[in-house]
């Protein structure tokens, strides 16, 4: 028999994704930035164009799961902007967030399932995590360089500063080209 209460309570969690800013841009003075939510459909948008491009064979339903999961603790530990991380001690993000997984998928049947997609991922030793990473990195840069252009905001300079390298050629040669088209002193300081 389905447990009700965990179903809606991971629903629950899920939906708040909608209301969880992503803590980067507030920083950075965004107006109206978007949330985990929207920042976690941009990663499963990307994901699935990526499939496309790249030459290794992924299996499309399990990079789109585990692209929709990426971020879902976050509904219970919110956006950790990656500046903040050098001041937590090593591993411990993944060790926090791992343990509001468990929180969050607490009596539904399918836990095991959705904690080794989870798992997988945070390992990033198959194709499949590796591609779901560049889709979240490149994601970010995406939405950096949009508000960029929105804003005229010089407070992204560090998204250009250092050249990013991604697991695929094909999520770098996207990368790439997002960065030459920049063409100002943000990617050249």
């Amino acid at each position: 028999m389905m447990d009700i209460t965990a179903v809606l309570n991971l629903l629950t969690h899920g939906n708040q994704l909608k209301r969880t800013a992503r803590t980067g841009w507030v920083q950075r003075g965004i107006p109206n930035p978007e949330d985990v939510a929207a920042h976690s459909f941009g990663v499963v948008y990307t994901a699935m164009v990526l499939a496309q491009l790249v030459t290794e064979p992924v299996d499309l339903a399990r990079l789109l799961a585990m692209a929709a999961l990426h971020d879902l603790p976050e509904g219970l530990t919110t956006d950790i902007p990656t500046p903040a991380w050098r001041f937590l001690p090593a591993g411990i993000k993944t060790d926090v967030e791992r343990g509001a997984m468990v929180e969050i998928l607490d009596g539904v049947p399918f836990a095991p399932d959705w904690m080794d997609l989870w798992e997988e991922l945070h390992a990033a030793e198959t194709a499949v995590s590796h591609l779901v990473h560049d889709a979240d990195k490149l994601d970010m840069f995406l939405q950096a360089h949009i508000y960029a252009a929105q804003t005229g905001s010089r407070r992204l300079t560090e998204f250009w500063r250092k050249p990013y390298r991604f697991h695929f050629p094909q999520a770098q040669a996207i990368y790439d080209e997002l960065r030459s088209r920049r063409g100002d002193e943000e990617v050249k300081g």
